[in-house]
């Protein structure tokens, strides 16, 4: 069975995850612990715990594949409407908090909730402390400094510059390790600057992913909508992307970059791009529908499939 690691955050790593749990049950979901909005930025700011959203649905998306789990995992993912405090939070949030504020190490109140779901594989934060995100734009009116995932991901403009906050924070020796003996690591889909590029702004993991000999999987975004409002980095190119990923990690080389058929414009740039980061294009049908900008879980399960199973014959 092939140890599958995969980095990332929110929405595009449950999809990740939900895919590869149809492949290995060997897989660690290293999950972006700068989450300061909603539910997460509230409880974070009430207490001095990481910021549970994320990692919640990386245990949701894991939980075992019965009554029991799936049972727990829409508990876990059950959201309070009301005119009180709760309104907004995810039951799943609370009972990480529960755990956490009684000074219980994340790590293990991770693996006792993975334990109560019945987890396929494990969930482990990026970083052994919270973090929080900052980027340097440039835009019609200026240059701006934004802090903050939330503000991140919706800023508007190029990006110039991309850091957290503390700049070395200690990693996770569990996620180094897990690194370390993977087969392969995955990468994205995500919030470019918010979920996928915080991975490799930690110094420890991002030489741990330099060394490993594992095959890497890049998986690129969807485009956004032309006049979605809010999207981060709207309209870029994938060979954007891939620029972006190089400055920061010029040191880890990418076998695979799984994208959609629909978001490249120009196959040859794309080859190019790839290549010098030290891989080739795998150009596929992932959305989930016309003009959506969601993964298809099921497609992204059979090229996951693919590209595993054709790397071991070729």
């Amino acid at each position: 069975m092939k140890k599958v690691v995969a980095l990332g955050g929110g929405h595009g790593l449950s999809a990740t995850l939900s895919a590869l749990r149809t492949i290995t049950s060997e897989i660690t979901a290293i999950v972006t612990v700068a989450d300061n909005g909603g539910s997460s930025g509230r409880l974070r700011e009430e207490f001095a715990i990481f910021p549970p959203g994320d990692l919640r649905m990386a245990l949701a998306a894991l939980c075992a594949d019965d009554e029991w789990g799936r049972t727990w995992a829409d508990i876990m993912q059950h959201r309070f409407v009301s005119s009180g405090d709760l309104n907004g939070h995810a039951m799943g949030n609370l009972l990480l908090a529960s755990l956490w504020s009684d000074n219980e190490d994340p790590v293990v109140g991770l693996d006792q909730v993975g334990s109560l779901l019945k987890v396929i594989g494990r969930v482990l934060p990026m970083a052994a402390v919270p973090l929080d995100i900052e980027g340097t734009f440039n835009t019609s009116t200026g240059r701006i400094v934004v802090r903050g995932q939330k503000e991140v991901a919706t800023a508007k403009g190029r990006i110039e510059s991309l850091r957290i906050i503390p700049e070395n924070p200690p990693a996770r020796s569990e996620a180094l390790s897990a690194i370390r003996v993977a087969d392969w690591v995955t990468m994205g889909p995500g919030s470019w600057f918010s979920s996928v590029m915080p991975h490799l702004l930690v110094p420890m993991q991002l030489d741990a992913l330099s060394r490993t000999k594992a095959k890497k999987i890049l998986i690129l975004n969807l485009d956004a909508h032309i006049n979605a409002v809010g999207e981060e980095f709207s309209g870029s190119t994938p060979e954007e992307h891939l620029e972006l990923f190089a400055e920061y990690a010029p040191d880890v080389s990418i076998d695979y970059f799984l994208v959609d058929t629909s978001v490249v414009r120009d196959e040859k740039s794309l080859a190019t791009m790839a290549r010098k980061l030290g891989g080739q294009v795998v150009a596929v049908d992932v959305r989930k529908a016309p003009g959506s900008v969601h993964h298809d879980v099921s497609q992204l399960a059979l090229h996951l499939g693919h590209i595993m199973r054709q790397s071991l014959v070729g």
